[in-house]
Parts: C-alpha cells; sequence; structure tokens
C-alpha cells in the first residue's frame, strides 16, 4: 500500500492487545508507521488530533469509550481517503451493512488469517494505482487538449491574418 516513497500510517484500534500487538507487527514489517488504540475514544482523539495521518485504519467492532462505527464515523469525517476496515468476532449482517454504508473498506470476522490482510491490502494498493492512472490519463488528456486548441486557434488566427492581408490589398488596389 505504499505510493511513491512516502510512508504510510495504519491505526490499530483493538481492545485485545495480544491482536493489536500481532497486527502492529505484521503492519511494521510492511513498512507501515503504526499507531495503536485500545478504545475507541483513544482512536477517535487519535485521528482527530491528526486528520491526514493515517490512510489505514483497522478497528474492532465492539469497543469500550466508543465502538467501531465511532471510529468509522469519525475518520471518515476527517479523511474521505482513509481506507477503514471493521474486523468483529460478533459479525451480523446487519452490522455488515451498516459499516459499508458508512463507508467502511471492508468487514473481517474473526477470527481472520494475516492472509486475509494481504488481500485487502493488495486490492487497497490496486485501487490507488488506478487512481493514480486515472490521474497521469487526466492530465496527459487535458495537456493534449490545451495542444490541440492551441493548434485550432493558431489555425483560425492564420485565417484571420491571411483575410486581412487580402482586404488590406483590395483597399491599397482601389486608393
Amino acid at each position: 500500500m505504499t505510493q511513491g516513497q512516502e510512508r504510510q500510517a495504519v491505526l490499530i484500534v483493538e481492545d485485545e492487545a495480544d491482536i493489536r500487538e500481532l497486527l502492529s507487527e505484521y503492519f511494521r514489517a510492511r513498512g507501515f508507521d503504526v499507531a495503536g488504540a485500545a478504545d475507541g475514544r483513544a482512536a477517535v482523539q487519535a485521528i482527530e488530533r491528526d486528520p491526514e495521518r493515517f490512510s489505514l485504519i483497522i478497528t474492532d467492532l465492539h469497543l469500550p469509550g466508543a465502538d467501531g462505527l465511532a471510529v468509522l464515523r469519525a475518520a471518515r469525517a476527517a479523511n474521505p481517503a482513509v481506507y477503514v476496515v471493521i474486523v468483529t468476532g460478533f459479525a451480523s449482517l446487519d452490522s455488515a451493512i451498516q459499516a459499508v454504508r458508512l463507508g467502511a473498506y471492508d468487514y473481517l470476522t474473526k477470527p481472520f488469517s494475516l492472509g486475509q490482510i494481504d488481500v485487502v491490502l493488495q486490492r487497497i494498493h490496486d485501487i490507488q494505482m488506478l487512481h493514480a492512472e486515472n490521474k497521469r490519463l487526466t492530465r496527459q488528456v487535458s495537456q493534449r487538449d490545451a495542444v490541440d486548441l492551441r493548434q485550432a486557434l493558431l489555425m483560425r488566427l492564420d485565417g484571420i491574418e491571411t483575410r486581412l492581408t487580402r482586404i488590406e490589398a483590395a483597399l491599397r488596389a482601389r486608393s
């Protein structure tokens, strides 16, 4: 999930210390700057303190202080480009639908494998690459349109200059 040379930051929000540490080690090994929060309130504060810091947030759904949906709301309000993945041991269709409607990128049920996180990261990376390619192509098209417009204007000016030259010649011939 790295773009260019910048190190991306992930916030792991998990009240179970062992899971939080495992995920932290996993992301550090992949070059992420990692922050952790043991409850939802601390996560919301971290997000509000530095809204652009985190590109990815992994949050448990059931947390003390504030639940994972509150973390999701705060994250999306602070930075609409952030990817939020909800993890839960108490999955339900209702909570999954609610999470997706609020802007969650993915919803994983516990126990999940680190391979599932690999898949999520690859999908995020693919999306980021598509966005970058889209921006590049948009710039290219804009530049091409500008060149085409310039050429059209120059041709138009050449035509006007040619007509003016003819008019001037005709006026001189009449004088």
